[in-house]
């Protein structure tokens, strides 16, 4: 009987322990990472390492191939950073153009050929373009 009244005391210590654990999820990652560097080897197709980047960086490698007229294989990709835009010129404003004004996530992509680096920039569902005079 002294038992019988010690275990919802018992239940609510426990429930009160292991609930507050279990909605934390454990992780001490946070979720309010504005910008990430990314591996450029995790853009290319999982199949195998040296296999040519795929998405958004394809387009862009093979956009900067197609414009300097040299072979894909020869444009080397530097970096892929994950960014969130401050408007819709995605980090390439034009004077005298104007842009949404929204946050659009993105990626800047930053590739080099022929000894020269360019940066392409990403974002929302415009494909990624060229940027020579980046604005942030």
């Amino acid at each position: 009987m002294h038992m019988m009244r010690r275990l919802p005391l018992l239940l609510a210590t426990v429930v009160l322990t292991v609930l507050p654990a279990a909605a934390c999820g454990g992780t001490d990652r946070s979720p309010d990472t504005e910008e990430t560097a990314v591996d450029p080897r995790t853009s290319s197709s999982p199949s195998s390492p040296s296999s040519s980047p795929s998405g958004d960086v394809g387009r862009a490698v093979d956009d900067l191939a197609s414009a300097l007229g040299v072979a894909a294989g020869d444009v080397e990709v530097v970096a892929v950073e994950e960014v969130t835009w401050r408007d819709g010129s995605r980090g390439c404003a034009k004077p005298g153009e104007m842009y949404t004004q929204a946050l659009v996530d993105g990626q800047r992509i930053t590739l080099r050929a022929d000894g020269r680096t360019y940066e392409y920039h990403s974002g929302g569902s415009q494909p990624p373009t060229r940027c020579d005079k980046p604005t942030e």
